[in-house]
């Protein structure tokens, strides 16, 4: 019986498919893999291969010596899949929130790089298009730029989706709703952890 996939498995997985097309013609080596990825341990990569070698989601070329592919029976499958990790305003940090379920994401609705879904709950950004319900496609990332709508998490323990602000001394998160007042929060209290980058509406 298989292991549930780690963390970083799951991103290699979802790199790969991210870049299937790119790939299909000459797949990444290990090399190419642990700097995409930023493993320093070609060791560590290694493990989460085989894992995923085990799992049936991969499969080695020519022993791993020339690299790894998406297993030709799950390219089309999960080709557009990814993780849907709750809801926004479930007051739970992103980390915590196990990738229990999957749901299928247009290609031109997310990047290259690893994402997530998460389902609106509210009415803070409905000037921004944005509505209670919808589902948003959030690219992982730590940082962002100045009027990017991010995942925020306050103090370790509540999630927002805002616009942010950042400034020296502190960050704003600005709501898109007229009704709505800012929130201002000191540097430290703030981690961003991922940028908005497609979204979807069920009618």
């Amino acid at each position: 019986m298989n292991l549930p996939l780690t963390r970083k498995q799951r991103e290699i997985h979802e790199y790969l498919q991210a870049h299937q097309y790119e790939f299909s013609e000459r797949p990444p080596t290990l090399e190419q893999l642990c700097q995409h990825l930023g493993l320093k341990s070609r060791g560590s990569l290694h493990k989460h291969i085989h894992a995923l070698i085990d799992a049936g989601l991969v499969e080695p070329i020519d022993g791993l010596h020339r690299g790894v592919r998406l297993c030709p029976d799950t390219t089309k499958k999960n080709s557009y899949e990814l993780p849907f990790s709750g809801r926004i305003a479930a007051g739970f940090p992103i980390e915590a929130i196990e990738d229990s379920e999957r749901i299928e994401v247009p290609p031109h609705l997310r990047t290259t790089k690893p994402c997530f879904v998460l389902q609106v709950v509210g009415d803070s950004m409905v000037e921004a298009g944005i509505l209670d319900g919808d589902h948003v496609v959030i690219e992982k990332r730590s940082s962002a730029i100045n009027s990017e709508i991010v995942v925020a998490l306050i103090d370790g323990d509540d999630a927002t989706l805002k616009t942010i602000e950042q400034r020296p001394e502190e960050v704003i998160l600005h709501p898109s709703n007229s009704t709505m007042t800012a929130m201002h929060y000191r540097p430290e209290q703030v981690v961003i952890q991922g940028v908005l980058v497609g979204q979807m509406r069920s009618y």
